[in-house]
């Protein structure tokens, strides 16, 4: 049983493209898999086709008050071994509210505890910043998976998401590992992706996954119809970079 964190400072990375397509590829392979959307925008949400709306308790109700995650975990209808904690714009709040909470760090971890026994893997959506949201899921997770957009700016912000994860280590979580870096957005034709991929290989060695996530139409345009990329077009490039990320992910947890 692991619980993974998904995690990059910067926004539009990959993160929850990431998050719902190797959640549903791995549920599909037998693996009983909860996706945790801790990112009050809910994209993780809404791609996997809940209305937001139509919430009655959502991850902001656990990390606020009394209610458990079993509460508010829902399985997917689509994908068998898919479960899915939801979230929705109340869960900016939570941000505020538990500020003042004591170990406000550990709240998320203590929730999943609870559950952890139930799940082989447990995936968790963060927001771009590191906000009391975010230090949760880095403190409540085995490993952090950071997708990487192959682009000059990617770079940047290396130093600054390694130091991140460094101070998480310190303070707050002395188990955290690095579970792969994931480079997406990825076009074999510009020399800039192909450098990027260079630079970051470097840094990260050989926790980068040797799948890249190409830039891909379909698996832009899957969430706005609630599908992972399998089932709204199982045979686009993006669907074959997940499916072969996915083989890639459990083979280096020791899997077949």
């Amino acid at each position: 049983m692991k619980v993974i964190c998904i995690f990059n400072q910067k926004g539009g990375v990959g993160k929850t493209t990431t998050n719902i397509n190797l959640c549903s590829y791995l549920a599909m392979n037998g693996y009983k898999v909860l996706a945790i959307d801790i990112d009050p925008q809910g994209n993780t949400t809404s791609g996997l086709g809940l209305d937001k709306r139509k919430i009655n308790y959502s991850m902001y109700d656990v990390l606020t008050s009394n209610v458990t995650l079993s509460e508010v975990i829902k399985k997917s209808e689509i994908i068998d071994n898919f479960y899915i904690a939801p979230s929705n714009m109340n869960l900016a709040a939570a941000e505020v509210e538990i500020v003042g909470q004591e170990e406000r760090e550990k709240v998320l971890k203590n929730k999943i505890d609870e559950i952890k026994d139930q799940y082989d893997f447990i995936f968790i959506d963060c927001p771009p910043s590191l906000g009391v949201l975010t230090l949760n899921a880095l403190t409540a997770s085995n490993s952090v998976l950071i997708p990487i957009q192959c682009e000059f700016y990617a770079l940047e912000g290396v130093g600054q998401l390694m130091s991140t994860v460094q101070l998480i280590k310190r303070y707050l979580n002395t188990s955290l590992q690095i579970e792969g870096v994931i480079m997406s957005m990825y076009d074999s034709r510009t020399r800039l992706c192909n450098e990027v991929v260079d630079e970051i290989k470097n840094h990260f060695k050989d926790k980068v996954y040797d799948t890249f996530i190409p830039r891909n139409v379909k698996l832009a345009e899957s969430p706005s119809f609630g599908l992972p990329i399998m089932l709204y077009d199982d045979k686009c490039k993006g669907a074959e970079a997940f499916e072969a990320l996915t083989e890639e992910f459990i083979r280096r947890q020791g899997g077949n």
